[in-house]
């Protein structure tokens, strides 16, 4: 274990190298900060952290800078989340406040991601399998043919047009919806086909059976269909900015963020044990190969104290970590808000 003063020293370090880009040494170190011992104990102390693997030397003649291991060490035991001023809360919810739909508002979840942590952001939609139904509409279109719309309690759509095998009057398709809608509405999408399998035999004519059943066949492969996991990614650009803190070049990262299995399997370990808890993976701790050299910070959203997806940012290895926390944090909360209203 570390001992508090050292601590201390590491900390100071990596808000040095995050804050200059420059490697740190131990006179800057006594400058800078209020350490309260010689620059020799420094160099001392920062020797050790060397031996232990938290700080590494770039090159000879330079400061030292933190190592993967050092940065797991100051997340986990000396970054606090960095709260957003007032301003920077009512600027958030103001911008959110003003989606129209779903879409909407993850669009805007992922630009506003991207501005306040100046990192690639990554929004995951609500996933399906985590949803409950809020209502099922049905439409009549022509007398053989039918919409059916499906509505989560996260405000997620899915529209489908259903030719029915025989006409099918306007006081049937009331019925139909009157006792979808009991059965379904509150109810998670995993216990639907049990809940309706015995529908199409509650009604009378046979031909009517038929236009039930094809109605549930259409409302349970809209259910598979869209399990499928989607999210969007926005603020690539600002990788730019950090050029220097890849080696060599950043087109592994990006190459990295076109695979979204990639980035899906990363936001799903990220919150698997904590729902909505908050996580860090630092370089290596990624598993693909192309982003050991990034950060990925995200964490789990929804109401209720219930994940329904997950959202986070990814940047390089050298980032304002209490910051970036702290507003991923935010946003996910101010998204769950609008989901839960919505």
């Amino acid at each position: 274990m570390l001992s508090e003063r050292r601590l201390k020293v590491l900390r100071a370090i990596v808000q040095d190298y995050v804050g200059t880009e420059e490697p740190v040494g131990s006179k800057a170190l006594t400058e800078r900060h209020q350490l309260g011992v010689s620059p020799a104990t420094v160099r001392n102390d920062m020797a050790v952290l060397e031996d232990e693997g938290f700080i590494v030397q770039p090159h000879t003649s330079a400061g030292r800078i933190p190592t993967d291991k050092g940065y797991r060490l100051f997340v986990d035991r000396l970054a606090g989340v960095k709260p957003l001023s007032a301003a920077e809360r009512r600027a958030i919810q103001g911008f959110l406040e003003g989606a129209v739909d779903l879409d909407d508002v993850v669009g805007r979840t992922v630009r506003l991601l991207a501005q306040l942590t100046r990192q690639v952001a990554v929004v995951q939609y609500p996933s399906l399998n985590r949803s409950t139904v809020r209502h099922v509409e049905l439409l009549s279109l022509a007398p053989a043919r039918l919409m059916l719309v499906l509505i989560t309690d996260t405000g997620r759509v899915e529209q489908r047009v259903i030719d029915c095998p025989a006409p099918f009057g306007e006081a049937s398709v009331a019925d139909l919806r009157a006792r979808l809608n009991s059965r379904v509405v509150g109810r998670r999408f995993a216990d639907i086909p049990q809940l309706v399998q015995d529908l199409p035999d509650s009604f009378d004519e046979p031909d009517d059976q038929g236009t039930v059943a094809t109605v549930l066949s259409t409302l349970l492969e809209t259910l598979v269909e869209e399990t499928e996991e989607r999210l969007v990614i926005g603020g690539t650009a600002n990788l730019t900015r950090f050029g220097h803190d890849f080696p060599l070049t950043i087109r592994p990262v990006l190459e990295a963020l076109e695979e979204h299995v990639v980035l899906l399997k990363l936001l799903g370990e990220a919150t698997e044990s904590g729902g909505m808890g908050m996580t860090v993976r630092i370089g290596h701790e990624n598993a693909h190969e192309g982003l050991n050299a990034t950060s990925v910070v995200s964490v789990g959203y929804g109401s209720g104290g219930e994940a329904v997806a997950k959202l986070g940012v990814v940047g390089p290895t050298r980032m304002d970590y209490p910051g970036t926390m702290g507003a991923v944090r935010a946003v996910a909360r101010y998204v769950g808000q609008i989901l839960a209203e919505s």
